[in-house]
């Protein structure tokens, strides 16, 4: 069933582009004016970061937002049979912010929210970069769609490592040096393992874990913003936040992060994944007051 499942995807990846888009925004007339998906959760989160937009600007977000996600299902699907000279050619970063720190020896968190289209990212990251490129994934429940994403995933190179095997078999799939996008802007297991910080005006749990690892292992800090340029063609600027992470006091550099974030976000409102809930709790100062970076 798997070589009949990834042989079907692989031909659907054979569709020419315009007739791809074609194809997107059909579905994103369903998705949005039909099925209404996670409509009411989106338009939630886009009156908490921007209260002071008018409810038609939210509502033009809303909708350039549900247009990049399909685009970036049917993109991924391209993934699929796309030359790395194509994928190349759709694609622009600053990778000598990520090449020059090689030679200091450093390895590299490379930390981003959650931006469309980062299966595209993966890719190109993986074929630019010096260091070996890692990342981490929870696996799909389905174990066929699972295996496809992966070898669709780590066809340049990826070393994908499950989240469950991250913690304490880390160094199984790492030898030695290594850069590893994070998508460090997804909500906490749970609201009391978490730095509460200020994100979009709002006090906001994000997960310990990203800053924890730089500082244990003193890795350089980056932010990743990944937008589209132009439909099909994308662009990632590449920042260094620190090469010394232990100089942050605790939970600072997760605030600092969040600071980044906002600013991507502001800059390109509908390249952001807001159908996320990502206030789903609200700072209590009896039960989250200890947690609070201040």
């Amino acid at each position: 069933m798997y070589y009949i499942t990834y042989g079907f995807f692989y031909l659907l990846s054979l569709i020419p582009w315009p007739i791809m888009y074609f194809i997107a925004d059909g579905f994103y007339s369903l998705v949005y004016y039909g099925f209404g998906y996670r409509k009411a959760i989106v338009m939630k989160n886009l009156s908490i970061a921007f209260p002071e937009k008018t409810e038609a600007e939210r509502i033009r977000i809303a909708k350039d937002f549900y247009h990049n996600f399909i685009d970036m299902i049917f993109e991924t699907i391209k993934m699929f049979s796309i030359s790395n000279k194509e994928l190349q050619n759709r694609f622009s970063t600053n990778s000598e912010v990520l090449n020059d720190l090689y030679d200091s020896g450093q390895n590299i968190q490379l930390e981003c929210g959650h931006f469309f289209n980062w299966e595209i990212v993966n890719l190109n990251i993986s074929l630019i970069s010096r260091y070996p490129f890692v990342g981490v994934y929870q696996p799909l429940s389905n174990k066929i769609m699972d295996r496809i994403m992966l070898k669709m995933r780590q066809k340049n190179g990826t070393i994908l490592i499950p989240a469950s095997d991250f913690k304490d078999n880390f160094y199984d799939y790492v030898v030695d040096r290594y850069a590893m996008g994070l998508a460090a802007d997804q909500n906490p297991p749970s609201e009391f393992k978490a730095h509460w910080v200020n994100f979009f005006g709002r006090l906001t749990p994000f997960v310990v874990g990203p800053e924890k690892g730089a500082k244990e292992k003193n890795t350089a800090v980056l932010f990743a913003h990944f937008y589209k340029v132009k439909r099909g063609y994308f662009r990632v600027d590449l920042e260094v936040i620190t090469t010394t992470p232990n100089d942050y006091e605790h939970g600072k550099l997760t605030q600092v992060f969040a600071e980044y974030v906002e600013r991507a976000v502001r800059k390109k409102p509908a390249n952001y994944l807001w159908s996320h809930r990502r206030w789903k709790w609200e700072f209590d100062a009896q039960k989250h007051g200890h947690l609070l970076v201040k």
